[in-house]
């Protein structure tokens, strides 16, 4: 796909996540992140964009609001949306994130007492070819806290899906067990999560913004009933779900981006 986007396109796409990745932090900046019980924290966020099969152009921008810690859903908003930028690896938020941004802005609008004091995101942060995954883009523009909660491992900066990575996840014996994800240059750009006992299969976290590290894992093993975190996967039942109703059809849906993201997943943000 990244033939049909200009070079021009792609450098000036460049040069907006340099100039956005000035303004990550990667810190703590909330009160209750202070706390390892997260007192003072009410409202988390999610957010999924989900397609039918076949058509990368036709979606349903999906933002939920949780309760925590019952993880019970407050609010959500789904909107059809279309889709104009073809997906290119490295620059998923331009695709993406405008449709997420207006979800939060409309959730502003309609009931701005149920602002997330955090938002998880299906994609990476500073796990990212440039350091600027989809997670820090929406965190960027929204100034909210965001953590990147990814499936697939990005191979980036050395990471790669070899022997010694298989032997690191053979070692998350139980649930909440991690290990860093160290790049070849001495930087840890996030942690692998056994979220759940029943899947050995591990979430990639890293920081997206107004958040540390540590505070991001333990609030992603917080979230999960399941393998992903509630937050992500109610957004992806109801976004789903809306197209489904949308169309009247018993279409496949499917989540997470286009076909070529599933086929190309250790190349997504």
């Amino acid at each position: 796909m990244a033939g049909r986007v200009q070079r021009g396109t792609l450098r000036g796409w460049e040069r907006e996540q340099t100039q956005l990745r000035a303004s990550v932090v990667e810190e703590d900046t909330e009160e209750w992140q202070k706390d390892p019980d997260f007192t003072g924290l009410e409202r988390v966020g999610g957010v999924d964009l989900s397609y039918t099969k076949g058509d990368d152009t036709t979606a349903c921008a999906s933002l939920v609001i949780l309760s925590f810690p019952a993880l019970e859903v407050l609010y959500e908003d789904c909107q059809m949306v279309a889709v104009n930028a073809p997906y290119v690896s490295g620059f998923l938020a331009f695709r993406e994130v405008p449709f997420l941004v207006e979800a939060v802005q409309r959730l502003q609008q309609k009931e701005p007492r149920l602002k997330p004091q955090v938002l998880l995101v299906d994609g990476n942060g500073l796990l990212h070819h440039r350091g600027f995954g989809v997670a820090c883009h929406l965190g960027v523009l929204t100034d909210l806290p965001c953590i990147g909660v990814a499936k697939n491992l990005l191979q980036v900066d050395g990471l790669a899906k070899d022997k010694l990575h298989r032997e690191q996840i053979r070692s998350l014996q139980k649930e909440g067990d991690t290990f860093p994800l160290m790049g070849t240059s001495g930087r840890v750009l996030g942690m692998a999560l056994r979220s759940c006992r029943n899947s050995s299969k591990p979430l990639y976290i890293s920081v997206g913004h107004k958040v540390c590290l540590e505070t991001a894992v333990h609030l992603v093993k917080s979230c999960c009933k399941y393998r992903i975190p509630e937050p992500i996967r109610q957004a992806d039942i109801r976004s789903r779900e809306y197209i489904r109703k949308q169309l009247c059809s018993p279409l496949e849906v499917i989540s997470a981006g286009p076909e070529s993201r599933e086929e190309e997943a250790e190349l997504d943000d």
